[in-house]
């Protein structure tokens, strides 16, 4: 088997997404923080890498399914990549935002007293909310749109001119923002104590808690899927067209 040690945390889990259930054993970050080398991430986390590769092992000697949800997506065409972030993730958090924020000023209201923490945890989301709506339409107006165009110049259509000088521009952009959202939910995760329904909650208490951790779960994937893979390769492919390569 390959030695993955020296790769970074980003690129073992587009090579296999089943590995995100590991790093999140350990609590490493492989979205925001993919850039990190496996060695290193267990260092600062004080983690055994023995540990850490015995468990990744055992993961990858299962059978895979072998769809998109295990290493397709590392395969997929950049515009099509493109289109499933906006149709399945976009959505999703469009959709979740407003039941969401609905739940939370329920809770805040019955519970606020008792649970203090409710009111930071219910601001922390909106932040998060309002962030997040901006940030997909940057990534839907402009920088998705010049990857699609990119794609067709790689197969001998007209290069596409960057009113941004350089993909990379846009992209840091979105690298700092997805840090920022990461930053947030790791505080929310933080105040709700991994989500964990107090003894008096009722069951919208229930309810919420399990959508925000399964909208945190889908944050992480959509984050994978923008930082460890569609970025680097537009990256990659914009330097190709410069120098005058195609796909």
């Amino acid at each position: 088997m390959e030695d993955i040690r020296e790769k970074t945390v980003g690129a073992v889990v587009a090579a296999d997404y089943r590995t995100a259930e590991v790093f999140r054993k350990y609590k490493i970050d492989f979205c925001c923080n993919g850039h990190t080398l496996l060695q290193e991430a267990c260092a600062k986390k004080n983690i055994d890498p023995d540990q850490l590769m015995e468990d990744i092992e055992a993961v990858l000697a299962t059978p895979s399914s072998g769809d998109g949800a295990v290493s397709g997506y590392n395969f997929w065409p950049l515009d099509l990549l493109a289109d499933y972030i906006e149709k399945t993730h976009h959505r999703f958090v469009t959709a979740q935002i407003p039941v969401l924020e609905g739940y939370l000023d329920k809770l805040c209201r019955v519970h606020g007293k008792q649970h203090p923490e409710l009111h930071e945890i219910s601001a922390l989301f909106r932040d998060s909310a309002g962030a997040m709506t901006m940030h997909m339409k940057k990534e839907e107006l402009m920088l998705f749109p010049f990857i699609r165009r990119m794609v067709l110049a790689g197969q001998g259509h007209e290069k596409p001119q960057a009113p941004f000088g350089t993909v990379q521009s846009p992209i840091r952009t979105m690298e700092h923002e997805h840090d920022a959202e990461g930053e947030r939910f790791r505080a929310i995760r933080g105040l709700s104590h991994d989500y964990a329904v107090p003894e008096d909650g009722c069951n919208t208490y229930r309810v919420t808690y399990a959508m925000l951790q399964a909208y945190e779960t889908d944050l992480h994937l959509h984050v994978h899927l923008e930082n460890n893979i569609l970025f680097p390769k537009a990256i990659a492919l914009e330097q190709r067209l410069a120098a005058g390569g195609q796909n």
